[in-house]
C-alpha cells in the first residue's frame, strides 16, 4: 500500500451474503487444493485450457492470524477465509516477508531480523495459511519483501548491513523523497541483497509443514512478488534505473532458478510506482521472467480526491482513475502481458476510520474499478483480475483513536502506520455486495 504522504461480527448469517455464491475452482483429487499452476499466455493467464480471471483481495496479515503463538488466531483467519470464500474471493495477497528492525511502524514480530534463525511460528502461520486456502480453492501472491516501512523492508534490510543507519518514514526531519531516495541504495547494496536472497531462497524452497508440499510444487501459490510497491527511488535525481532494472530481472530469474512452476510479478503500483515515466514502467515489466504487469489505484493518497471534500471531488477522481486505467491497458497490451489491479482503495464518508460510517463514495469507487475490469474481460483485453485493498473482517479498532500499537492483535488490511478503519472492509460493508456480484459477473463472462 502506497504512504500517506504520497499515497497509504462475522457474516456468515449476513443479509449482506444472503445468496452469493462462491467461484468452484478446479481442486486436486479429494479437495485437498488447486490442481494445476496458473500460466502466462500472452495477454491472459491460463489455468490448463481455461482462462484464469479473479476477484481478489489484500489480507497481508494471513501469516500471522495463522501462526501457533500468542500473536496468532486460526479459528479467526478460518472464519475470514470462510467469509471471503462465500463472497467469490479466490485471490490473496499476502506477505511472506517481515523485517523486524528499527522502524517505527513496522508490525512485529517479523519473520526474520540481521540473523538467520528465522521465526518458525511465523513460517509456520504461512503453511497454515496456504494450507487453509488451498481447502477453499484459493490462490496467493506471496510478497517477498517491502518498499515501505510498515514491514520492515528494504529500509531495514539496509540497517542490517550499513552500521543501523535508518530513515523512518514521515520522519519531519527528513521529509519526503528523503526515505524514498535512502531505500534506493537497496538495490545497490551487495550485502543487502545477499540477505534478501537467502530469504528468498528459503520461502520459496520451503516445504510447507501442515500439507507436506514443497511450496515450488504448490498450485496453491499463484506468484511471487519481488516487493511491495518497488520503486526505483523517490525523485529522478536519485534514480538508478539500470541498476533498478537489473534488480527486478536478477531477482524474477533468481525466483524462476528456484521455482520453474510459479509466476513472478513485480508488486509495482505502475506508472505512480515508475516516476510516472511510461518508459520506466515498461522497462520494469518487460523482461520475460516478470509474467504480468501489476497497477495499483490510490485516489485519496495521490490527492486525486479529497476524504473530506468527495462530494466536491469524487468526479475529478473518477476521470483521473478512468485515464490511469486506459494507460495501463495499453501497456499492458504494449507488453503482450496480463494485468491486474492488485491493489485499490478509497475512504469511507468523510473520511471516517469508524466502520459505522456509509462507504457511498467507495462503493462508487469500487463499481468504477469492477466496470473497467468487466470490460476488459469481455472485449478479450489484458486485465484478468483485481485485489481489493483490504479485507478488515470481523475485528474492529483496539483504540478510540484508530491507532496500532505495539502489542495489538486486532489485525486488519490497514497495516499499523495507518488509521484502523480508513480503507478497508468489514463485515457489514456494503461493498461485500458489489463485490460478490463482481465475482460472479466474471463467472458469466466466456472463455
Amino acid at each position: 500500500m502506497t504512504q500517506t504522504i504520497h499515497r497509504r461480527a462475522f457474516l456468515a448469517g449476513s443479509a449482506l451474503l444472503a445468496g452469493c455464491t462462491a467461484a468452484t475452482p478446479r481442486l486436486a483429487a479429494g479437495g485437498s487444493g488447486p490442481a494445476e499452476f496458473v500460466r502466462r499466455d500472452g495477454m491472459r493467464l491460463m489455468i490448463g485450457a481455461e482462462p484464469y480471471r479473479f476477484v481478489g483481495a489484500n489480507v497481508w496479515y494471513a501469516a500471522w492470524l495463522g501462526a501457533d503463538a500468542s500473536y496468532g488466531d486460526r479459528a479467526r483467519l478460518r472464519r475470514e477465509l470462510d467469509t471471503l470464500q462465500a463472497m467469490g474471493v479466490t485471490n490473496l495477497r499476502i506477505m511472506a516477508s517481515g523485517e523486524e528492525g528499527p522502524l517505527n511502524n513496522s508490525i512485529k514480530p517479523g519473520f526474520r531480523d540481521a540473523g538467520s534463525a528465522y521465526n518458525k511460528a511465523l513460517l509456520g502461520g504461512l503453511d497454515f495459511a496456504l494450507a487453509e486456502m488451498a481447502q477453499r480453492g484459493m490462490r496467493g501472491v506471496l510478497a517477498l519483501t517491502n518498499f515501505w516501512e510498515w514491514s520492515g523492508g528494504m529500509m531495514t534490510y539496509l540497517s542490517y548491513v550499513n552500521g543501523g543507519r535508518y530513515l523512518d518514514m514521515n520522519d519531519p526531519a527528513h521529509p519526503w523523497p528523503s526515505f524514498a531516495n535512502m531505500n534506493a541504495q537497496f538495490y545497490a547494496s551487495a550485502e543487502a541483497q545477499a540477505l534478501y536472497r537467502d530469504w528468498i531462497r528459503t520461502v520459496v524452497t520451503r516445504t510447507n509443514s501442515v500439507t507436506g508440499v514443497r511450496y515450488a510444487e504448490d498450485p496453491t501459490i499463484m506468484s511471487w512478488q519481488l516487493a511491495n510497491e518497488p520503486r526505483p527511488s523517490g525523485d529522478m535525481a536519485h534514480a538508478d534505473l539500470p541498476q533498478f532494472q537489473d534488480w527486478v530481472e536478477g531477482t524474477a530469474r533468481f525466483i524462476k532458478s528456484l521455482d520453474a512452476n510459479h509466476l513472478v510479478s513485480t508488486g509495482s503500483e505502475g506508472l505512480k510506482g515508475s516516476l510516472e515515466q511510461p518508459d520506466i514502467a515498461l522497462a520494469t515489466h518487460q523482461p520475460d521472467a516478470i509474467d504480468y504487469l501489476t497497477v495499483h489505484i490510490w485516489p485519496n493518497n495521490w490527492t486525486w480526491v479529497d476524504q473530506n471534500d468527495l462530494p466536491g471531488t469524487y468526479a475529478r477522481g473518477e476521470a483521473q482513475v478512468a485515464e490511469y486505467i486506459t494507460q495501463h491497458v495499453a501497456l499492458a497490451r504494449q507488453l503482450d502481458k496480463p494485468m491486474v489491479i492488485e491493489e485499490f482503495g478509497y475512504p469511507r464518508d468523510g473520511g471516517s476510520n469508524d466502520p459505522a460510517a456509509p462507504t457511498s463514495y467507495k462503493d462508487r469507487f469500487y463499481r468504477q474499478i469492477y466496470a473497467a475490469t468487466l470490460q476488459s474481460m469481455d472485449q478479450g483485453g489484458p486485465i484478468v483480475g483485481t485485489n481489493f485493498w483490504a479485507w478488515n473482517g470481523e475485528v474492529r479498532a483496539a483504540h478510540p483513536d484508530h491507532r496500532f500499537r505495539e502489542g495489538d492483535r486486532q489485525y486488519m488490511g490497514d497495516p499499523p502506520h495507518e488509521p484502523q478503519g480508513w480503507y478497508g472492509i468489514f463485515t457489514g460493508d456494503s461493498t461485500i455486495r458489489l463485490i460478490a456480484d463482481h465475482a460472479a459477473a466474471i463467472r458469466r463472462v466466456p472463455a
